[in-house]
């Protein structure tokens, strides 16, 4: 998949979305995120992409320290602007947070640009490429703009190609990283099956000791969900409910899921 154009739609949906929340009195709150509000997540998205953007151009192998506040290339009027503890930030939307986003997300696709995507660099993953960074980025946005929408009106599904390619990526990449984090307790052969009700995909992790395993064609599990790919991969992001998805099987097992795969 070439995520890069899908990087670029997502970004500019996001930054629309901002613009229609500065236009409120006080900042939205994220339904999706509660303990943020629309500046808060605008503020998140921004330094993620300076963060990612320094890891490429800098060819970094190593984890970077916390980013010298020149590389976040801060406006100098920050009125409005997130503080220490003061999530969720209220008051209007800062015009100056929004610029500053757009500028941030442009100079990561410019480094995807002229990157090779297997150039090598530090990720918290096995895969150390810019490859693995454009993609988790691309999903990263994704889920982002679907919160943002959410905010500000009506949130719309994510593309179909792109959403499916994050439930494989939720499967192989995040589940492993996220019970290595929360330290999940071994899995038991736990089996759940994941199929697309607007396309192919029909998808199945089993949870082996430390090891989730993805097999693509159809394997049957304890549990089987079926759903739009957009609505799959909100559930596996924890955005949306299992009850907006059909569901069938063991939901004790379900219930264990979410044990095995908590959310960052």
């Amino acid at each position: 998949m070439d995520h890069l154009p899908h990087f670029r739609r997502e970004i500019l949906a996001f930054e629309t979305a901002a613009r229609k929340a500065a236009e409120a009195e006080t900042a939205p709150i994220v339904p999706s995120c509660p303990e943020w509000s629309m500046s808060d997540l605008i503020g998140h998205l921004g330094w993620v992409h300076r963060f990612v953007a320094h890891i490429i151009t800098e060819r970094l192998q190593e984890p970077p320290q916390a980013l010298d506040p020149e590389l976040l290339d801060l406006p100098e009027d920050l009125r409005g602007w997130q503080g220490p503890g003061q999530e969720p930030t209220r008051g209007p939307v800062p015009p100056s947070l929004i610029e500053w986003f757009g500028s941030g997300a442009f100079a990561l696709e410019s480094a995807f640009r002229k990157t090779g995507h297997d150039e090598r660099v530090w990720t918290w993953s096995p895969d150390r490429t810019t490859g693995f960074w454009l993609r988790m980025q691309t999903i990263e946005a994704a889920v982002h703009r679907w919160d943002a929408e959410g905010a500000v009106g009506t949130a719309q599904p994510i593309d179909a190609d792109l959403a499916a390619d994050a439930v494989v990526q939720s499967i192989t990449v995040m589940a492993p990283y996220r019970r290595a984090v929360k330290q999940a307790p071994p899995g038991s052969g736990e089996r759940f099956r994941f199929r697309q009700s607007d396309g192919m995909g029909d998808w199945t992790a089993g949870f082996h000791g430390d090891d989730v395993r993805l097999a693509e064609g159809g394997e049957p599990g304890d549990v089987e969900l079926t759903g739009t790919a957009s609505d799959l991969m909100l559930f596996l992001w924890k955005r949306i409910p299992p009850e907006r998805l059909e569901v069938r099987g063991e939901r004790e097992a379900l219930d264990r899921y979410f044990t095995l795969v908590p959310a960052v």
